[in-house]
């Protein structure tokens, strides 16, 4: 099939767009979460939760500081609800999409699936705009805490007094940096960073529970000041319920979880249709975290509040955003808590370049499938360098500061495990499994009373997720109306009677008519033929009649099946199904021209009414002022004037 000769590139230009080709086809996978592993390689489970865990793990970096402001002295049972909620809400739903989309779709594939048209592309780009503002924000907020970690350290805080923005700068563009390069052996450093930094909270956790228990006073004070604050039981439960929307960063790495399943080792009978090995490890992988991430939360929400002055946690403090690190070098030492420090900036350094693999996973998976992105939105490089200016963006509105960030990054979370499990309720009432129907629609109806609590109370998140989504939503649209004459058809395959019409007629001169289907009865085609004789003065019925059907209008590239058949007992007819006529019918003309060395010819009518109308038709319906533009496909496509097939309209 013909394409547009262009002068050969720079070599920034190469490259900038070097994998160009190879993204985002057959939901690639890039960055840290580079090329999905065979069904009977990859590696084990154990060690590709710890490429999901450096995002969800990392969050101990920062939750028991913003628990602690959100529920002060409540924070060790607002904490155990959030457990609650993971345990018995998060974790079924995300091991019913490892069920569902074992590949690393998630839960936005399967929300795809059950949606058509152009009102399912706009909720996935909806959806996709929640997700950025949760990969975004998770990049900013990891290296704005990192950066605290580093400003705050005593050996360093005179030497980096205010520093916190230019450092948090830094490091979002020593992120970009690495990418630009290329990041490889990802898993290997997570397994390090995650061993290491789980090994160091293990000894604060148990140090702190030893003065915790060494100094009984400090339990009873505490029952005694929350006794005294709240009443009862029941009024602490309540309150915990009403705080716990803003300790939903706690939930975050569950999509991260399910993004990296294309790396676990299946069993060696798994196939691609049927990963069973693979998809039951992946549980194990989202269960072993789930429970790892529930033990260290509870442990240190309960030290922390009962060790760590209240003040100390507020915006300035010592402990504000750094929690554990303040108990690593208050107990243990300023050698101990350095070494804390270290690993705590490098896991939340790491969380981002996790959060940067999303991105680059989850873009290209979708925008320029939907011809909703530029072409060079599938190549690594270009899609770095723009997440990693807009990360400058976040970090310099939200003044690098943690706590302001949160209900941006919350809300993204949120949105995403609400959307999963609504995915999950509809999946279960298809497959006609009552019970978790109503398991999962309870599930939903909590995480989205979550959801918007925490909009309401924290609107940033939703401001910034909008702010998002109507950037997306904008340059997909002018990314498609300018993509709009593109061939948009990858292959063309010709049936058996379909190769044998085109034979024939390459023998003699190859003439097509455009039909739009009606009746098809031979009155149709009779008058059909009558018609483009008379229009065009030209004679005999040596024709072969091309017919498009429509699908789905808003999908953009797809590949071409030409079936022929015999109406009637004499008029020829190809017949094909597309998303644009004018663009499938280009693609036909180049194939037959390609295939039988001859230039064919298609005679059109003109279509009635408004021009602009008619381009609206097109551009929303895949149909139109198909003859025009029809012609102008040909041209983008073939600039050969001489070699281009023709096209008549009267």
């Amino acid at each position: 099939m013909a394409v547009t000769e262009h002068p050969p590139p720079s070599r920034l230009r190469s490259w900038m767009l070097e994998g160009l080709s190879d993204m985002g086809k057959g939901g690639g996978h890039t960055g840290p979460h580079a090329e999905p592993e065979p069904p009977h390689k990859g590696q084990r489970w154990y060690r590709v939760m710890c490429l999901t865990g450096v995002d969800y793990f990392s969050t101990l970096g920062y939750q028991p500081g913003i628990a602690a402001l959100a529920a002060g002295l409540l924070s060790p049972i607002a904490t155990i609800v959030l457990v609650l909620v993971t345990l018995a809400g998060a974790l079924p739903v995300y091991r019913r999409v490892a069920e569902e989309s074992p590949h690393g779709e998630g839960s936005i594939a399967m929300l795809e699936r059950l949606l058509s048209f152009w009102q399912g592309k706009l909720f996935v780009l909806t959806l996709l705009g929640f997700a950025a503002t949760d990969f975004l924000i998770t990049i900013t907020l990891s290296a704005a805490d990192a950066s605290t970690h580093l400003v705050e350290n005593p050996h360093l805080t005179s030497t980096l007094h205010n520093q916190q923005m230019l450092i948090t700068l830094v490091l979002v563009a020593l992120l970009g940096a690495v990418f630009l390069k290329g990041f490889l052996e990802a898993i290997g450093v997570a397994v390090a960073l995650v061993g290491i930094y789980l090994a160091l909270n293990v000894v604060v956790v148990c140090v702190g529970l030893w003065h915790v228990v060494t100094a009984g006073h400090v339990v009873t004070d505490w029952s005694h000041a929350l006794t005294a604050e709240h009443g009862n039981v029941f009024a602490m439960v309540g309150v915990a319920l009403l705080v716990f929307p803003k300790l939903a960063l706690g939930l975050s790495g569950f999509e991260t979880g399910v993004a990296v399943m294309p790396h676990v080792k299946g069993d060696q009978g798994d196939t691609e249709d049927n990963p069973a090995g693979r998809i039951r490890d992946t549980k194990k992988l989202l269960t072993t975290a789930a429970l790892i991430m529930s033990v260290f939360l509870i442990a240190t929400s309960f030290i922390t509040t009962l060790l760590i002055p209240e003040k100390d946690f507020e915006s300035g403090g010592p402990a504000n955003g750094r929690a554990l690190a303040y108990l690593a070098h208050h107990y243990l030492g300023g050698a101990f808590g350095t070494v804390y420090d270290i690993s705590t900036i490098a896991i939340l350094w790491f969380a981002g370049a996790s959060a940067m693999a999303g991105l680059l996973n989850l873009m290209p998976r979708y925008l320029p499938r939907y011809g909703m992105a530029p072409h060079w939105a599938r190549a690594v490089r270009p899609m770095v360098i723009v997440f990693t200016l807009i990360g400058f963006l976040v970090t310099w509105i939200f003044n690098a500061d943690v706590d302001a960030q949160g209900g941006a990054y919350a809300t993204g979370v949120l949105v995403l495990i609400s959307s999963a499990a609504i995915a999950v309720t509809i999946a279960a009432r298809k497959a006609g499994q009552q019970g978790w129907t109503i398991g999962f629609a309870v599930i939903s109806a909590v995480f989205l009373y979550v959801t918007v609590a925490n909009v309401i109370e924290r609107p940033d998140g939703v401001k910034i997720g909008a702010c998002f989504i109507a950037g997306i939503i904008l340059v997909s649209l002018l990314s498609r109306l300018a993509r709009a004459f593109e061939l948009r058809v990858t292959s063309v395959t010709l049936d058996p009677m379909a190769e044998r019409f085109i034979r024939d007629i390459a023998s003699r001169k190859i003439r097509f008519i455009a039909n739009q289907p009606d009746s098809r009865d031979k009155a149709e085609y009779r008058d059909k033929i009558d018609q483009i004789r008379a229009d065009n003065d030209i004679p005999g019925e040596d024709f072969v009649f091309v017919e498009v059907t429509v699908l789905d209008p808003s999908e953009f590239e797809a590949s071409l099946t030409v079936h022929g058949e015999v109406l009637h007992g004499r008029y020829r007819v190809l017949t094909l199904e597309s998303s644009s006529i004018p663009n499938a019918l280009a693609a036909l003309l180049l194939h037959v021209r390609d295939e039988t060395g001859c230039t064919p010819h298609i005679y059109f009518e003109w279509t009635e009414g408004s021009p602009f109308h008619n381009f609206l038709r097109f551009f929303l319906f895949g149909q139109g002022e198909v003859a025009p533009v029809t012609r102008e496909v040909l041209r983008e496509a073939e600039p050969d004037r001489t070699r281009r097939p023709r096209v008549h309209t009267g």
